[in-house]
């Protein structure tokens, strides 16, 4: 079990963190009001504890849990492994994490940690998210795509839900600016004040920002005099020097991306196995985004007996998890940050300078547990020049699966959709185009049925989806081969093995699967010789140079998507074969209209299309109970299957 890993002495007890003192005001302006905006310095227990306060106090009710979303995967399997270990339960019981192709919770689960993009998957089959009494979104600061959707998102719905509550937690966002956002309407332009801020009917009030104090521990920031020609090798000196004349205490490293972490890795590695056998050992490790959840956790585990650790990180590091026992932070200067060109249709991960924003959480990194050092491998004039905040992803990406998935949730006027920071119009009309190429909207710019509708649901990039669909087609009839590099490009890890000083064996082992045409047969050659001559074990995979938790990953994910596409294709047309006579059409209040006799039905609250949207259905069941009909056992279904499997019972009027 992952929670296994972490082990409880690296970890303050939850009553000396900072947050622990404002439980009660917490629950008390929770419980009071429908927004609340919490800023607490890095370090300060609000991700953890918060949802451990609302779970004490009886939150969970009817069903309805509480949901806590984080930019990052690693930050959600990280924190709700943490947090089930301080729950003294098993990791997907009462606390679990969905991610994408990836769901560790079940029936029990009362608090759940999701990347925000999963918690607007749920909002597809679940509109209003009526599973959850509590949403939390964190990190807020990132200003990921998918959470300033959220924030749109969950603006229109605390409208329809009265006994929702919203947690909006950050490091460093301005909470003005957001409180704005939440207390104005819709056709207001987003600056409204705090004076808006008047209770309900109920005594409810809007919108309230409360403030947690952090770090405990002073932090000394040192600047180089000379800018650094090469911050990589800077960092590596550094980190060397650091270890050899400073006192106990882990070292955090920030990098921009994989090449350059796991280059300082080796350089680390390297010097460390000079080191005289009786000094102090130094146990360099990666932490980047495309690790294994199992290779991410070796970050957050203790290190053997007189060893230092040195992570080597990218921003991931910054705000999304916290590793235990750092003192010493070394901050190259630099973010890989991506940057979509809509006129050439290029999509960039360029190295910027940070901002000042992200310079101070990283250096807050280092006072943790003790009054630590950071070290900026830049100037200080440099970092007085430095923007004061990243530009959100909304403005420099490509906004194709944004679009999409706002049609798919009933969105239709996006140009009226309440953004925190309204995308550039350039970005919007490109992501249309290609939409619209795709097939995936009309000429009215509205979502196609099927094609556009489940495009939106497959959790791929919508080219990969238009693939995915149009594989089943008789005109190609290669699903299964689809499918597979479909899983093979959604992994987010190495495929491969990289090893330095042993590049010719790799390249050797690669050439076995390469195909000419390309590298999406050749990641194909490689899926159906790890599922057949492999066997899926990891043996093949180290004699091959292949990544056996990679492949394992990939063979569950085209499984999922294998089983959707199948579920899709066939079961629902064939419920169709047999359900056509019980079928009714979703009128826009929520209610069906059976199609042959124009009645009025409700869904029944025991279904699970119950306040979910879906365009027509079919039903096992009706009944009348008091002065409501309700239907059960209710599926979706396309229009055109009613009139192709009903042998003439319906017909399309002209």
């Amino acid at each position: 079990m992952e929670s296994d890993i972490l082990m409880a002495g690296l970890f303050k007890p939850a009553a000396l963190l900072p947050i622990a003192r404002h439980q009660q005001s917490i629950l008390y302006t929770i419980e009071t009001t429908h927004v609340t905006i919490v800023i607490g310095e890095t370090g300060s227990g609000k991700t953890t504890q918060i949802p451990q306060f609302l779970d004490k106090a009886g939150w969970f009710s009817d069903g309805k849990g509480v949901a806590i979303t984080q930019p990052r995967r690693v930050a959600a399997t990280s924190v709700a492994a943490r947090v089930a270990e301080e729950m003294r339960c098993k990791l997907g019981d009462e606390v679990g994490y969905s991610i994408r192709f990836e769901d560790v919770s079940s029936s029990k689960t009362r608090i759940k940690f999701l990347t925000d993009g999963m918690l607007l998957r749920e909002a597809l089959v679940d509109p209003l998210l009526s599973r959850y009494r509590v949403i939390m979104v964190d990190e807020a600061h990132e200003r990921s795509l998918s959470s300033d959707v959220l924030f749109g998102l969950l603006k229109k719905i605390k409208k329809k839900r009265l006994d929702l509550r919203i947690i909006v937690s950050s490091a460093t966002l301005e909470a003005d600016k957001l409180a704005a956002f939440f207390l104005s309407d819709e056709q207001e332009a987003q600056t409204a004040s705090a004076t808006n801020n008047e209770p309900d009917t109920d005594g409810m009030l809007q919108c309230r920002i409360l403030g947690i104090q952090g770090r405990s521990y002073p932090v000394d920031i040192l600047y180089l005099t000379q800018p650094a020609e090469d911050y990589v090798q800077k960092a590596v000196d550094t980190a060397w020097q650091v270890h050899t004349q400073e006192a106990e205490g882990d070292i955090l490293v920030f990098l921009t991306g994989r090449e350059e972490i796991e280059t300082a890795v080796q350089m680390i590695s390297d010097r460390a196995s000079t080191l005289n056998p009786n000094a102090q050992a130094l146990q360099p490790l990666p932490l980047y985004a495309g690790l294994t959840t199992d290779e991410q956790m070796y970050v957050f585990s203790e290190a053997a007996e007189n060893t230092r650790k040195c992570i080597v990180s990218t921003n991931i590091a910054e705000a999304s998890v916290t590793v235990p026992g750092v003192v010493y932070v070394i901050d190259c200067g630099f973010v890989k940050l991506r940057a979509y060109n809509p006129v050439t249709n290029i999509e960039t991960l360029t190295p910027c300078p940070v901002s000042k924003a992200s310079a101070i959480q990283r250096a807050g990194r280092a006072g943790r547990i003790q009054p630590g050092k950071c070290f900026r491998l830049y100037t200080q004039t440099a970092f007085s020049a430095l923007p004061a905040a990243t530009p959100p992803e909304i403005q420099r990406s490509n906004l194709a699966p944004l679009v999409l998935q706002l049609k798919a949730l009933g969105i239709d006027n996006i140009v009226r959709f309440p953004f925190l920071s309204p995308p550039p119009a350039q970005l919007m009309i490109r992501a249309f185009e290609l939409l619209y190429s795709l097939g995936a909207v009309d000429d009215y710019a509205k979502l196609t049925s099927p094609t556009g509708t489940r495009m939106a649901e497959l959790a791929v990039p919508p080219m990969m989806a238009k693939c995915l669909l149009s594989s089943a087609e008789g005109q190609f009839g290669c699903l299964n081969e689809m499918l597979a590099i479909a899983a093979m490009t959604s992994v987010q890890g190495n495929i491969w093995f990289h090893h330095e000083g042993q590049k010719k064996a790799m390249e050797l082992s690669r050439r076995k699967f390469a195909a000419e045409e390309g590298d999406h047969l050749t990641l194909l050659n490689v899926f159906q010789a790890f599922t057949t001559k492999g066997k899926k074990e990891s043996k093949w995979c180290r004699d091959n140079w292949l990544n056996f938790k990679s492949m394992e990953r990939a063979v569950s994910i085209r499984n999922q998507l294998s089983r959707y596409l199948e579920r899709l294709g066939n079961l629902l047309k064939c419920l169709t074969v047999g359900y056509f006579a019980n079928s009714a059409r979703m009128q826009p209040d929520g209610s069906f209209k059976t199609v042959s006799g124009d009645v009025t039905v409700h869904a029944h609250p025991t279904s699970l299309m119950f306040n979910r949207k879906a365009d027509y259905v079919v039903f096992s069941e009706i009944l009348e109970t008091g002065d409501k009909i309700f239907i059960k056992d209710i599926s979706k279904v396309e229009k055109a299957w009613l009139t192709e499997f009903s042998n003439g019972y319906y017909t399309i009027r002209s």
